[in-house]
């Protein structure tokens, strides 16, 4: 079963999956936005650019790596992303991040995955948009956050994956930000470490 998160929520993830979880997705999904044409006749779609982003911190929560849309993969290959998503047109995850947590390096204390609008629509603007973390084995949904706080903003700092005490856990962040990409958002992380 899948938990809704809330902001500043903490959960197992492990707990939350039945057991070790050794591969994880997170997926980001959003719709178009839907405009009606003139006089209420007619209609089309704008285009909605949003990315999905992994950074990778050490314990001095020092940035190690980026995985985004202008890097696909971590250097250490424990991170992919799937592609970037212009458009948000089709059903189901628009962009992908899928982390082999049996394969991020020791020295990596936390994952922070953030979400931007690159096109620059602010999320009050954007339809059905979420983040969620999918086990990967039994591609059943661990955990879901809407970004159902809608607002004038133009990027969240959606959640924290960190070790703790063997396991890994998740702190559902939910911060509103601006900014095109995550380097915009780097003081509003380095807090979260």
């Amino acid at each position: 079963m899948s938990v809704s998160l809330q902001k500043g929520q903490k959960i197992s993830l492990d707990k939350e999956a039945g057991g070790a979880l050794t591969r994880i997705v997170m997926g980001l999904g959003w719709d178009a936005i839907k405009k009606k044409g003139l006089f209420g006749f007619g209609s089309k779609s704008e285009s909605v650019d949003l990315d999905a982003s992994c950074l990778m911190f050490d314990e001095a929560g020092k940035a190690v790596d980026f995985v985004w849309f202008r890097q696909l993969k971590s250097r250490d290959g424990s991170i992919v992303h799937t592609g970037d998503n212009r458009t948000g047109a089709g059903d189901g995850d628009d962009e992908q991040i899928e982390v082999d947590l049996t394969k991020v390096p020791a020295q990596i204390k936390s994952l922070i995955f953030t979400v931007n609008s690159f096109t620059g629509q602010n999320f009050s603007q954007v339809e059905n948009g979420y983040c969620r973390i999918v086990n990967a084995a039994d591609q059943k949904e661990v955990a879901r956050f809407d970004l159902s706080v809608q607002g004038a903003h133009t990027a969240q700092i959606m959640a924290k994956l960190y070790r703790h005490n063997g396991e890994w856990k998740m702190h559902a962040i939910g911060e509103n930000g601006s900014g095109r990409t995550f380097d915009d958002l780097m003081p509003q992380i380095t807090p979260h470490l």
